[in-house]
């Protein structure tokens, strides 16, 4: 119980370990969305209709399992021009990405 007070001063840092991992700041944020647009927007389209990669359109990504998705922009796909970005973003900005490209990606 002498420990209580240390405990409950770290557990706020505890709870708040998964959102700050999963939710990059605003100014991230900014930075994911402009790499999307002119790195992943090379090869799927500046509209992001498709091109040589497919169309990453909300439509198109319905129903599609996000974990795997993340793990392809983090890993790439072996054999075809998709790259693996585990170097430039973490697990929890290649879920962020996902998920914005579901819904449609921020202007």
């Amino acid at each position: 119980m002498r420990n209580l007070p240390t405990l409950l001063a770290f557990l706020p840092l505890v709870f708040s370990l998964p959102a700050m991992a999963g939710q990059p700041s605003s100014e991230r944020q900014d930075e994911l969305v402009n790499l999307v647009r002119q790195d992943c927007g090379s090869c799927h389209g500046l509209t992001m209709k498709g091109g040589l990669g497919s169309s990453l359109l909300p439509k198109d990504l319905e129903g599609k399992d996000s974990e795997a998705l993340a793990e392809i922009v983090l890993d790439g796909l072996h054999e075809t021009p998709m790259p693996p970005w585990r170097s430039q973003f973490a697990e929890g900005e290649a879920e962020w990405i996902i998920e914005q490209l579901k819904k449609g990606l921020p202007e």
